[in-house]
């Protein structure tokens, strides 16, 4: 069962970040987005189009709906164009992370206890670097995965954070339907509201 973000959801920090130019995105991006009530999830930069910029928010529900890449890209726009950090023309692309979302923070280790995940490491472990199996959830500075280790069966590997170059959920039934879920509950509390809206 997942448990809600801590009330200092916005102070803490990304264990799984980015490398070159896409880290001076991010830190650009994380706390202009932090203004505005999001948390930087992930940033990429890649060919497609030209130039494409990749980045996922989300609010401290996990949630992330359609007005909201709205406003987060018309704000964040001009602040990377003052920033001058990509050369050539690009294209800005927000997103939520998804359902089966990459895991950047030791909170989204806790939260998602109990799903299963596919992990990929900087670092190998016995000349392993991709894992793929059931997330306990994390001791000291480690994920806690359970998962098969080859002749030596199921077994629970001790993952270091500092290791870590990229972890994500597994999209299962059980994923989906908490999905499901959590968007309910979200449009259930969402304030009603009859004045007309506009994009600012």
């Amino acid at each position: 069962m997942m448990t809600p973000f801590s009330s200092d959801a916005f102070d803490e920090p990304r264990l799984i970040g980015e490398s070159g130019l896409a880290a001076r995105v991010a830190a650009v991006a994380e706390p202009v987005l932090a203004g505005l009530g999001y948390r930087l999830v992930r940033v990429r930069v890649s060919g497609r189009d030209g130039c494409t910029v990749q980045i996922m928010a989300e609010k401290p529900d996990g949630t992330f709906a359609i007005e909201d890449c709205e406003l987060a890209s018309r704000t964040l726009s001009p602040a990377l164009d003052v920033e001058d950090l990509i050369s050539s023309a690009y294209r800005l692309e927000l997103s939520s992370p998804g359902i089966d979302r990459p895991l950047a923070r030791r909170s989204d280790f806790e939260r998602y206890a109990g799903q299963e995940i596919r992990i990929e490491m900087a670092v190998g472990i016995e000349g392993r670097k991709r894992f793929r199996g059931l997330l306990l959830g994390v001791e000291n500075d480690a994920a806690q995965v359970r998962c098969e280790m080859g002749e030596a069966g199921m077994q629970t590997v001790s993952l270091r954070f500092d290791d870590i170059a990229e972890a994500k959920l597994m999209l299962t039934d059980a994923v989906v339907a908490q999905s499901l879920k959590r968007g309910k509950d979200a449009a259930r509390n969402e304030p009603r509201t009859t004045a007309p809206q506009g994009r600012g």
